[in-house]
């Protein structure tokens, strides 16, 4: 029998669903990029030694057009992803992407550049779409958690790549990277199996059953496989309509959390932090650290951190690290706020004026420990698959729509009231995130996507009251069985 404490007993076994995971992820590296890309970029664009003619109202709206291309995206993420499936969906969305790097490299005029990084947009919001559906139906619960929080550390990889490339190199070197990133993606992960779920659900059960056997190394996958085309006969007999996110109480708790989780990505400050750290700590009066060093401190330390955290996410569960991140966050960005309030009442604090820049790095840090990973792994759980691709579609919908919102709100704030009140408002939300999570949100560390659709139903119970995933030793497939009360 596997315990789940063990590290090599919880892997055993699962390469061939890492390989599909990773694979099918990889893309999201060269997302990340082109998220970070304008950092370093745009003061190249507005130098002498521009390639294009770039104004510096057109920079700003270098930004702007990924967003704006992921919002865009949406319907057709919707709908793709329950018409194609999520394997042919991310496949789509590499092939866009590189398509995009190349425009990127070859484009004579700023306006070609304006219209890769809108396709680039789409693509990434189809992929951060599909790739935690694909993750989650093809992984077994003892490593869920880890492989669907992947896509975030592929994702800060390649903001990471981005910050250490892009400042000393031609412009065309990073777009390269892009390409290769995509190539080894639609190299590999057309030969993954594809979702067992999605197949099951399009009434093709052998083909689902082989996919299962590949995904985990064994023949003996009836007991699995019984329990997921129950799981998918009861979700079908479910109305599948868009109102159904409302009108269902669990579907509509589902879509509370997730609205709730996505909201306090940004209402806890990080894309005002990435996109606003150098002004933050000039204001702040902080030791000098050159831009470039600055944004690759922080990037690595929130790598290291969602590294950690996706490593212990099935160990020590999603409430737990929510927690725990939002308790520190919460910290960090308060004692900035303080600071700022002192400094700005006259008082000298040129002794600690390493404070803004250390509890920066503790925020990078605890911030991707939980908040900033915990969310796209529960989305892929929560929604039953009628309306998983209306629910995951309106959280990422949540997700960049509160992006612009904290933006504005920081500079709308920080011009009329000094920029201490928008970070005790973020600390803020950061402590809300906490309650709320001890409040609303279950533990969905070590269940079934079925058992979670029961939990959400109040429907479920255990037959282990510690609340962890135990092997019943009878159990020949190795799949937990639970009891379920109607």
């Amino acid at each position: 029998m596997l315990l789940p404490g063990s590290v090599t007993d919880k892997f055993q076994g699962t390469f061939p669903q890492v390989l599909a995971a990773v694979s099918g992820t990889i893309s999201a590296i060269s997302d990340g990029m082109q998220y970070g890309w304008t950092s370093p970029t745009i003061p190249i664009l507005l130098s002498e030694d521009s390639p294009w003619e770039v104004t510096a109202s057109q920079a700003e709206w270098l930004e702007s057009i990924l967003m704006i291309g992921a919002c865009c995206g949406l319907p057709a993420t919707m709908y793709l992803v329950d018409k194609i499936g999520r394997k042919k969906s991310l496949l789509i969305a590499m092939v866009i992407t590189l398509l995009a790097w190349i425009v990127m490299a070859v484009a004579p005029r700023i306006e070609y550049v304006f219209v890769a990084r809108f396709c680039a947009g789409m693509a990434g919001d189809m992929a951060f779409v599909a790739a935690p559906m694909y993750v989650a139906e093809v992984a077994d619960q003892k490593i869920r958690g880890f492989l669907s929080s992947l896509i975030y550390v592929m994702m800060l990889t390649g903001i990471l790549i981005v910050y250490c490339v892009a400042p000393f190199v031609p412009m065309w070197v990073p777009c390269l990277l892009g390409v290769l990133i995509n190539s080894i993606g639609l190299t590999i992960f057309p030969f993954q199996p594809d979702s067992p779920y999605y197949l099951l659900y399009n009434n093709k059960p052998d083909e689902a059953k082989e996919a299962l056997k590949k995904l985990r190394k064994r023949d003996n996958i009836d007991g699995e496989f019984l329990d997921i085309s129950a799981a998918i006969e009861r979700q079908k007999s479910e109305k599948g309509r868009f109102q159904d996110l409302f009108l269902v109480p669990s579907n509509r708790k589902a879509l509370i959390i997730m609205v709730m989780l996505n909201s306090s990505q940004h209402m806890s400050s990080i894309s005002v932090m990435l996109m606003n750290l150098h002004s933050i700590l000039a204001e702040a009066g902080s030791f000098y650290v050159a831009a470039h060093t600055g944004a690759i401190i922080f990037s690595a330390t929130m790598f290291a951190s969602a590294m950690t955290a996706s490593l212990a996410i099935d160990n020590f569960g999603r409430r737990f690290l929510l927690c725990t991140s939002g308790l520190f966050a919460g910290v960090s960005l308060l004692t900035i706020a303080i600071y700022f309030t002192i400094k700005n009442s006259g008082v000298d604090i040129s002794k600690v004026s390493w404070l803004p820049l250390f509890m920066v790095i503790l925020y990078a840090a605890s911030f991707k420990f939980g908040i900033g990973l915990v969310p796209v792994v529960m989305t892929a759980e929560l929604f039953p698959a009628k309306v998983k691709a209306f629910g995951m579609t309106l959280s990422d919908l949540c997700y960049v729509g509160f992006s612009v919102i904290s933006l504005q709100i920081y500079h709308v704030l920080r011009h009329a009231f000094g920029i201490q009140v928008p970070f005790y408002l973020f600390a803020c939300s950061c402590f809300c995130t906490v309650i709320f999570t001890l409040c609303y949100i279950p533990e969905t560390k070590g269940r079934t996507l079925e058992e979670i659709q029961m939990i959400l139903k109040n429907e479920f119970k255990s037959k282990y009251t510690d609340g962890d995933a135990k092997l019943d030793d009878g159990n020949k497939d190795g799949y937990k069985n639970e009891a379920y009360v109607p």
